[in-house]
C-alpha cells in the first residue's frame, strides 16, 4: 500500500462506504439507467480535519503544513516519510534538494490529490 493511500484511507476517502455509493453505477448497464445517487461519494476533509485537530494535544496547522496534517492523521511526518510520499507523488527534483520547497509543494500536491480522489477541499486551500 502507497503512503498516499495510508492519508486517504486515515480520511475515510475510497472506503467501503464509498464503494458502496459507486456499486448501482457498475450495475447502470444491466439495468439500462442510472440511479440518482450515483454520484461519487465525497468526503468533507476539512470537517474531518477540524474535527480531529480539536481533540489533538498539540496545535497543529494542518492547512499550511504538511507535517502537521501527517502528525494529525497519526502518520509518520519524518523528513525520510515526506521524501518518499514526495516521489511517490512526482515532485520535480529541483524541489527535492529543499526540504522547505518540498514540503510546500507536498501540502499543495496531497490536497489536489485528496480532492481528486472525492475529498471535498476548498477552492482556498488548493491554489
Amino acid at each position: 500500500m502507497s503512503f498516499f493511500s495510508s492519508i486517504l484511507s486515515k480520511l475515510g476517502i475510497g472506503s467501503a462506504e464509498a464503494a458502496e455509493v459507486e456499486t448501482p453505477v457498475a450495475n447502470q448497464a444491466s439495468t439500462g439507467f442510472a440511479p440518482a445517487a450515483a454520484a461519487i461519494s465525497e468526503v468533507d476533509v476539512v470537517t474531518k480535519l477540524e474535527g480531529m485537530a480539536a481533540s489533538h494535544p498539540e496545535k497543529l496547522n494542518w492547512k499550511t503544513s504538511i507535517v502537521d496534517m501527517l502528525k494529525l492523521l497519526g502518520l509518520d511526518s519524518s523528513l525520510t516519510i515526506r521524501k518518499e510520499l514526495a516521489v511517490e507523488l512526482g515532485c520535480p527534483a529541483d524541489k527535492m534538494g529543499d526540504s522547505a520547497q518540498m514540503n510546500i509543494w507536498l501540502h499543495k500536491t496531497v490536497l489536489q490529490k485528496l480532492a481528486q480522489n472525492g475529498g471535498n477541499i476548498p477552492k482556498e486551500l488548493l491554489d
